[in-house]
């Protein structure tokens, strides 16, 4: 016997939510994902005491602000995927690697951490953004960290293997140059390249406690982890965060997220982009 939902949720529904999806985080939603959503967002209809996910829809592309920031937070929530947002990568290739060509071009050093990095998609996409557009950067040391505060997806992250719905929103080139396939019982995984995995080093991390690495880090990625703080801990973090960049360092910060009224250490350049000011 099936259990009747408490709300009407139809295949239209869902494809609404999954452009919404899309537009507001740059994740692409599998229909595989419909039953999560269902989950998710029913806490978000009975608070709002919404009986039907039409009326849900329609509340959301009447751009509600603040039930956009509650409806990315409630499906986001440890959901992660490779070239999520992608602006941030695209800005990454052309903007911050150029000047990093420049202003490191004597110690031929680049430091980036992946902060919050979950099951490994976001420093595995770093990698990959760097090492294809590597022209100017032969011979030089360049290192990523990439830590969580879950041993478990910290785990995952390091071994680097995904079920193939992982990497279906990842273009053919960019899949047969950066993946290997599994065979036999793992027909259905892929493995990431060394060349990836050799560029990143993974630890558990608890942002809250003291960090052992000295920086200076060129880029820090802190994405859609703040969220999950009061404002006074984000300052600390942003201030901690702050002491470890080298000069002009970039920060990218998740899609729901904001400095305002946080830190004012840092100048916004982009959406959801920052760069450090001097002491």
């Amino acid at each position: 016997m099936v259990k009747e939902r408490d709300f009407h949720f139809t295949d239209q529904d869902f494809k609404r939510i999954q452009g919404l999806v899309s537009e507001h985080t740059g994740i692409n939603l599998s229909d595989a994902k419909k039953d999560m959503v269902y989950s998710r967002l029913s806490r978000r209809l009975r608070a709002l005491d919404i009986d039907k996910f039409q009326d849900y829809c329609n509340l959301l592309e009447d751009e509600h602000e603040d039930e956009l920031i509650q409806f990315t937070n409630a499906i986001t929530t440890n959901l992660t995927s490779f070239f999520r947002e992608p602006h941030h990568f695209e800005y990454l290739a052309q903007k911050v690697l150029p000047a990093l060509a420049q202003k490191n071009a004597h110690s031929k050093k680049i430091r980036i951490w992946s902060a919050g990095c979950s099951t490994g998609e976001e420093p595995y996409t770093i990698a990959m953004t760097l090492l294809e557009n590597m022209s100017g950067f032969r011979g030089w040391d360049i290192k990523i960290l990439a830590t969580d505060l879950d041993s478990n997806v910290v785990a995952t992250a390091s071994n680097g293997i995904y079920t193939q719905e992982r990497v279906n929103g990842i273009s053919k080139p960019r899949l047969n140059k950066w993946f290997r396939k599994g065979s036999g019982d793992n027909a259905d995984k892929v493995r990431v390249a060394d060349d990836l995995k050799n560029l990143i080093t993974f630890k558990k991390l608890n942002l809250m406690h003291e960090w052992p690495m000295k920086g200076p880090f060129d880029i820090i990625f802190c994405r859609n982890v703040v969220i999950y703080f009061d404002k006074p801990t984000q300052r600390q973090l942003f201030d901690r965060y702050h002491s470890l960049m080298a000069p002009d360092g970039h920060l990218f910060i998740g899609h729901s997220e904001s400095l305002y009224r946080v830190s004012d250490k840092f100048s916004l350049i982009g959406n959801t982009i920052y760069q450090r000011k001097a002491d």
